[in-house]
């Protein structure tokens, strides 16, 4: 049977010629310190039956979301964007307006603020950035969540007092596949899935888990906890290209969260690696 198409709801680009990637330091990261391009990710994306994907954003700068924008406007296969903006900048309705009014502006479908390295375990509870996601929501935009385990106790509160925004949580969360834990991750990916408006990407795993020893036994417990914590209605599937190719190639990436989901039924599988992304992020129809 022909697998159904695909949604890749997290893939990255970037052009080390336009701007710096300061986060590719150090050996481990050495083998994607070069530029990705979406002409680079489309083979392999065809070839693994992705009909659209999300371009999701990497660096703190203003510039990289029109340049996003912009991408996807000439690019049949970028059905969204997740871009960056400045969530405690008092002017952020009118900057997310600006963006919407940009060539591509159409596809910019959520914003990202790179959580996971702030120092503060309750950035997220800040005042200033409330008023920044609450200005997202009336917008009518997603945020999409990159954080710590540690930092999952206060998402899970920032979400409870916005009710009206949606959250997707990229990467689970970040569990900490390599050190074979659970505790106490999967106790705060729980608290935060109790919650109705929040949405899981099973992405990232893999180089969650050591990148040149992992099997899928390795991503089994944390897939499951996801499963059981969201269901496959409240799941997308996402790449995490190229970051992913610190572990292994696209095609395994996607054959690796079919197998995790293997026990989920036609319609789960159908949910998690296409209608959930295209329901939360209100994506377009996608050429199959």
């Amino acid at each position: 049977m022909t697998p159904s198409p695909v949604i890749d709801a997290h893939h990255h680009v970037w052009d080390l010629a336009v701007r710096d990637q300061d986060w590719i330091t150090g050996e481990e990261l050495a083998p994607i310190r070069r530029t990705f391009t979406l002409a680079d990710l489309e083979p392999d994306a065809r070839a693994a039956g992705v009909v659209a994907t999300v371009l999701v954003q990497t660096v703190t700068v203003a510039e990289e979301t029109p340049e996003f924008l912009a991408l996807a406007e000439g690019h049949a296969l970028v059905a969204g964007v997740v871009g960056w903006t400045d969530l405690t900048a008092p002017d952020i309705a009118d900057t997310l307006a600006a963006l919407r009014s940009l060539p591509g502006g159409s596809r910019l479908v959520g914003i990202r603020h790179q959580v996971q390295g702030e120092p503060d375990p309750e950035w997220l509870l800040r005042p200033d950035v409330l008023r920044g996601l609450r200005a997202v929501a009336a917008a009518g935009l997603v945020y999409d969540l990159i954080v710590q385990p540690h930092q999952l106790p206060a998402a899970a509160r920032a979400v409870a007092l916005l009710p009206q925004l949606t959250f997707v949580l990229d990467h689970a969360g970040k569990p900490p596949v390599a050190l074979r834990a659970t505790h106490p991750w999967a106790g705060h990916l729980r608290m935060l899935a109790a919650l109705p408006n929040t949405f899981c990407k099973l992405s990232g795993l893999v180089t969650q888990a050591d990148p040149r020893t992992w099997t899928i036994q390795d991503l089994r417990p944390y897939a499951d906890t996801v499963i059981e914590a969201f269901g496959p209605d409240r799941m997308m599937f996402g790449s995490d290209w190229p970051v992913c190719r610190l572990a292994t190639g696209y095609t395994d990436v996607l054959d690796a969260a079919r197998e995790l989901t293997c026990g989920l039924g036609e319609d789960g599988r159908r949910a998690v690696f296409a209608g959930t992304a295209q329901r939360v992020y209100g994506l377009r129809e996608p050429a199959v």
